[in-house]
């Protein structure tokens, strides 16, 4: 496994125990569009309200945040699975429209020493 992959999984764990812990219940982790297209980080149920989260982890932030990694192209790739998920699970996209669903961010930074830096912007796009 590529040190990439391996610090995208750790920043992923550490994303969805914040999630858990902030009172979110996770349905789905790593879906992947079938035929290709992407992946989604994490789905969860915050609430009644049904949350697409992608994680964005960093080594540092000398390059800018982790969030700053979203560009509109991948937002709006994100926007594209969201909706393949829902049809995936046998959701009426009609109907999933009138639901309450957000995008979500979460942003990790390795400090060293100090532990990881976790970041949820809530709406993010």
């Amino acid at each position: 496994m590529r040190t990439k992959d391996v610090l995208g999984r750790w920043g992923e764990d550490l994303a969805v125990t914040h999630l858990t812990t902030a009172g979110l219940e996770i349905i789905d982790r790593n879906w992947r569009m079938p035929g290709g297209g992407g992946e989604l980080d994490v789905v969860a149920w915050d609430g009644d309200v049904l949350v697409f989260a992608e994680v964005k982890t960093r080594t540092s932030t000398a390059f800018g945040h982790p969030a700053e990694a979203m560009t509109p192209p991948k937002t709006a790739r994100i926007h594209r699975l969201a909706t393949a998920w829902l049809i995936a699970n046998g959701k009426d996209v009609r109907v999933a429209a009138r639901r309450s669903w957000r995008f979500d961010v979460i942003a990790v930074t390795r400090l060293g020493a100090d532990g990881p830096d976790v970041s949820h912007l809530r709406g993010a796009f």
